[in-house]
């Protein structure tokens, strides 16, 4: 037979590199009999003389010393590979793989991380960084209450200290170790199973069928996809299984009958459980083939609170069938029974189906749980359910113990929305000579973000995150994961709400942490003598500037459909991690060379990286052309210059349009909107009353003193020019479009064809050419559903095909269709529609659309891996 080891001197001149990063590991490393010959267990083991074969489960090895005279090797503790315990994933949603050590009183003597998949901690972070947080593991004991943070004296807590900017993947090492360590610690005797009250049964006599024992839950099913393995999708189960409790009496009795459950109780001893699992689809064995070699049913285990029940040969029964009226066929089936007193059937249990997954691209597996549970509904149990108290989640905890600093942090942003929410209390009491009523604000907002915000809790947002969203919500959607991180969970909450009411500029402007370490410092430049170096970009080259953050957050985009991992280091664009997370002096030079540049450049130019750079700016400028709430603007704006000459983010056009995707919402315009000294319309309508001696009138919502005569406010020559308070031209898309359509329903059937149908008469007389392609790709899009439908069609190539489509929808909206709202989609605001508003309207409706049809086809069980 080929042997398939790696010799351990292989493994040994690769660790060498001092890199685990998606480090290469035997093919075999989960199923091969001998770990210790593929990896190097000595390396969490020093003092051991050999190693045994894996055995129990969740499998462990036996680190033994040198053998006596009568050649008997002592155990001097015990090895573990995580993954063949847990699959707890880190921040990039897989699994940290780690080799841990444990000797006979429990406690850690050696960690060693094999693999990882956390960009960050190659690019970000030094891999020495996590090396030092497992130190901190060593000496203390799997009994030992171990948590990421401070330790708790007075609550038998022992706190580790964390990897700044690392928070979600050390909080997942942390549940590995402990998961991992108690696990063994059971098997072995270390640590004694939880002792619980025995069930008290309420038993009326009745048979159940098969449907009522599933609807009252005391029949469970655990049912496994091929593509949760990495198999294609065959509309097939990998396996179903149906499993449930047999020991109380009118549930045993339904399922075995009167005669089979008797038979069965006389076999049991006092203490002793039993439960049914049978297969009902896929091919798929749960009993697999460790029985046969070594009498260990492999493939199931109990879990129950902290504690793991697995089955050997002894703890194993037949069963011949299901005597309960509509039970399925079976194809396989099997009574075990639970031996252990710690288990208890009146308290809930799960029942796990371990396995492996492969890996589709690289062929590798790793090990993957598929549980369901099991609770024994309370009307069986005399006196109901017992109270049971869970511990904590490790997300829950961190919430808990940084309680005080998450309330500060939501004060902040509630502050600032509310504060933003008045702005125009604040503006008109400014000027343009006196802006403090709103730079006090806004100046302390900066103070907070960048000394709070940034280098205290460390929250900076960034594009990364956008993209792990994007990804956890199409492929595997997990809340623990990002509640591990209170701040940044928070802040992005923040972000989305004030994105759709108010676009980019608030977060941007006011509140992030680089961008308002930069526009400080070009202030202070200013404050400094400075401010005659301090020129604005020329304009066209700003045009053309402005649009390189947006080929950059596509282009991140594209490439982590493709390479999660590679659109993570390539994020390296972002200077937050160097600035806030890690620091400059933690990093190699090139890193902090950059973040200096940009910083120096913020000297004279006024923030250059969130201008032209930043991808996070990018990915919510899109959103922000559906903005409910804008900057007020005038008719006489589009004639007048001076807010477009003191707009430091260039946003304002030669006709006065605010670009809500570019505005950083620093509010100078809409102080001079008000002002009646400093806006040129006001002030010649302010010195022409104060000439005829007239009143001087307040200034109304609409920018103009409230009227007093037949006058009108607005000068002749902005009355015929563009309206400024629209980003582009008014239209008038089709008939019924203003909303005046006579019944609701043909508007809402109206408005369901614009945004499906993208296709038109002028487009069509306009460029034939590519409105055919349009439909034929169109209907290619279509095919690509159906595919996936009948999961004959990857995930990856669904979402492909999908964003094809909406790039060529962009091309043909915009030879017929050129248009899109402003503002809400339920309002009738149209307006021509330019490149960015096209891309920006069609890519948020598609995924919109997309997402809706992919996970109901992930739901379906039909979408290959």
């Amino acid at each position: 037979m080929l042997s398939l080891a790696v010799p351990v001197s292989a493994v040994r001149a690769a660790a060498a590199d001092h890199l685990a990063y998606e480090a290469a590991l035997p093919a075999d490393l989960a199923t091969a009999p001998d770990l210790c010959a593929r990896v190097d267990c000595k390396a969490v083991f020093p003092g051991a003389h050999s190693f045994s074969p894996r055995q129990g489960q969740p499998p462990y090895v036996e680190a033994r010393g040198a053998p006596d005279a009568q050649g008997r090797a002592p155990v001097l503790g015990w090895v573990m590979l995580s993954t063949d315990i847990t699959d707890t994933p880190a921040y990039s949603g897989k699994p940290v793989v780690t080799l841990i050590g444990m000797d006979r009183q429990g406690r850690y003597v050696g960690v060693k991380v094999l693999k990882h998949s956390e960009p960050i901690l190659l690019l970000g972070i030094p891999e020495s960084a996590l090396v030092k947080f497992n130190d901190q593991y060593l000496g203390k004991s799997v009994k030992d209450r171990i948590e990421v943070g401070p330790s708790r004296p007075d609550e038998n807590v022992l706190g580790l200290d964390a990897i700044s900017g690392a928070t979600v993947t050390v909080v997942a090492q942390n549940q590995v170790m402990q998961l991992s360590g108690s696990a063994v610690a059971r098997q072995v005797g270390l640590i004694e199973p939880t002792r619980r009250e025995a069930a008290r049964w309420h038993a009326s006599g009745r048979r159940y069928g098969w449907a009522d024992l599933v609807e009252m839950g005391a029949v469970q099913r655990l049912r496994v996809q091929p593509e949760q393995v990495g198999l294609p999708a065959t509309g097939e189960p990998f396996i179903e299984l149906w499993f449930g409790d047999l020991n109380h009496p009118d549930i045993g009795r339904s399922l075995l009958g009167e005669r089979g459950y008797d038979n069965l109780h006389s076999r049991l001893k006092t203490g002793e459980s039993a439960l049914f699992i049978v297969r009902s689809a896929g091919a798929e064995s749960f009993k697999g083939s460790g029985y046969v070699r070594g009498g260990l049913y492999d493939r199931v285990q109990v879990r129950q609170g902290a504690d793991a029940f697995t089955f050997r040969d002894l703890d194993y029964l037949n069963l011949y069938g299901l005597e309960a009226p509509g039970a399925p066929a079976t194809t396989e089936s099997a009574i075990f029974v639970i031996r252990s007193a710690g288990f208890s059937a009146a308290w809930p249990w799960t029942l796990a189906f371990l396995g492996n997954r492969v890996d589709r691209a690289t062929g590798q597996r790793s090990f993957a749980v598929f549980e369901s549970k099991y609770w024994l509904p309370a009307a069986l149990l005399d006196g109901g359910r017992p109270a049971v108290h869970e511990p904590d989640a490790p997300w829950v905890r961190i919430w808990k113990t940084q309680a005080a600093g998450i309330a500060a942090f939501v004060a902040l942003l509630v502050a600032v929305g509310v504060v933003y929410a008045l702005r125009e209390r604040l503006t008109r009491r400014s000027t343009h000579r006196n802006k403090w009523p709103v730079n006090a604000f806004k100046y302390s907002a900066w103070a907070l973000s960048i000394g709070f915000v940034g280098f205290g809790v460390m929250a900076q947002p960034s594009v990364t995150q956008v993209l792990t969203w994007f990804h956890s919500l199409l492929f595997q959607w997990t809340w623990s994961l990002f509640l591990t991180d209170p701040y940044v969970f928070v802040f992005w909450i923040f972000i989305i709400v004030t994105v759709f009411l108010f676009g980019r500029g608030l977060f941007c402007g006011w509140l992030c942490p680089f961008g308002s370490l930069s526009e400080a410092i070009f202030k202070l430049a200013g404050k400094l003598g400075l401010k005659r170096w301090q020129k604005p970009v020329p304009q066209a080259l700003h045009d053309r500037l402005k649009w390189l953050k947006y080929a950059i957050f596509l282009g991140l985009l594209a490439v982590s459909m493709v390479d999660m991992g590679r659109a993570e280091m390539l994020a390296e664009i972002e200077p937050f991690k160097t600035t806030f997370l890690v620091g400059i002096a933690n990093r190699p030079w090139p890193y902090g060379l950059f973040v200096a540049v940009l910083l120096g450049l913020s000297i004279v130019i006024e923030r250059p990286y969130c201008k032209y750079l930043c991808p996070l700016g990018a990915s919510l400028a899109m959103p922000s052309t559906f903005r409910w709430f804008g900057l007020k603007r005038k008719q006489d704006c589009n004639s007048c210059k001076a807010c477009a000459v003191g707009c430091g983010a260039q946003a304002i056009d030669a006709a006065g349009r605010i670009d809500h995707r570019e505005c950083l919402h620093c509010l100078d315009c809409m102080v001079l909107y008000t002002d009646a000294k400093a806006c040129p319309p006001l002030a010649r309508e302010r010195k022409r009353r104060e000439r005829d001696g007239l009143l001087i009138t307040p200034i109304g919502r609409d920018g103009y003193f409230i009227p007093i005569d037949a006058v009108p406010a607005i000068g002749p020559r902005a009355a015929q020019g563009p309206d400024p308070r629209l980003p582009t031209d008014a239209v008038q898309p089709y008939p019924g479009a203003d909303g005046t359509a006579a019944r609701l329903g043909p508007r809402l059937m109206l408005e369901l064809k614009d945004h499906l149908w993208p296709w038109s008469r002028a487009g069509w007389r306009s460029q034939r050419a590519l409105q055919i392609a349009g439909l034929s790709l169109a209907a290619a899009a279509t095919l690509a559903w159906a595919l996936a439908a009948q999961g004959r069609l990857s995930a990856v190539a669904l979402i492909a095909g999908w964003v094809g489509w909406s790039l060529y929808e962009v091309l043909i909206r915009m030879h017929g269709r050129r248009y899109v709202k402003d503002g809400p989609w339920w309002q009738a605001r149209y307006r021509v529609a330019g490149w960015m508003d096209m891309l920006s309207y069609v890519g948020f409706k598609n995924l919109l659309i997309g997402a809706t049809l992919f996970l109901a086809l992930k739901g379906a069980g039909w979408l290959a891996a």
